[in-house]
């Protein structure tokens, strides 16, 4: 069962996700939290940025680090609409991120056990504790809508 501020954040992420569906970009959305508060929200800018690290992960923490003016992370929930890459996951665990939340696995190259499964790796006595499937329809959906637009587009240019 989802907690009630699981369900909250991740609805954050989803409006940030749809930011990025809104600009051509592969809708994945994420926010950072400690506490009560939303300290960095973040959505895929890969191709505005022309950026390969420009995933909403990273964003977000980037925001969080610069809001708090310390890249240490500790006791902050990462919320994202779809399970993070090994960059992105490798980016939390070295932020001191404690937890992270998802919403739709990525069987590509999810690292949270979709394509590959780095949550239980231990680095200087830390782990990051990983919950997955959050709001998991919704957050799938939009990717579909995402790449059935993409497809159409595709057709039309044919």
């Amino acid at each position: 069962m989802d907690s009630p501020d699981d369900l909250k954040y991740m609805q954050e992420a989803v409006r940030e996700a749809r930011r990025a569906l809104d600009e051509d970009e592969v809708p994945v959305g994420a926010v950072v939290v400690a506490g009560d508060r939303v300290l960095g929200r973040g959505y895929n800018r890969m191709e505005h940025l022309r950026d390969a690290t420009a995933h909403a992960e990273i964003i977000a923490m980037g925001a969080a680090s610069e809001n708090l003016g310390d890249w240490r992370l500790e006791g902050a929930t990462l919320y994202v609409t779809v399970e993070p890459c090994m960059m992105c996951l490798g980016a939390a665990f070295m932020s001191r991120i404690s937890r992270v939340v998802y919403g739709a696995r990525d069987m590509r190259s999810g690292a949270c056990g979709g394509a590959v499964s780095l949550g239980g790796l231990k680095y200087m006595d830390r782990e990051v504790i990983i919950s997955g499937g959050v709001m998991e329809d919704e957050c799938r959906g939009l990717l579909q809508e995402f790449f059935a637009r993409l497809r159409k587009a595709g057709k039309q240019n044919e």
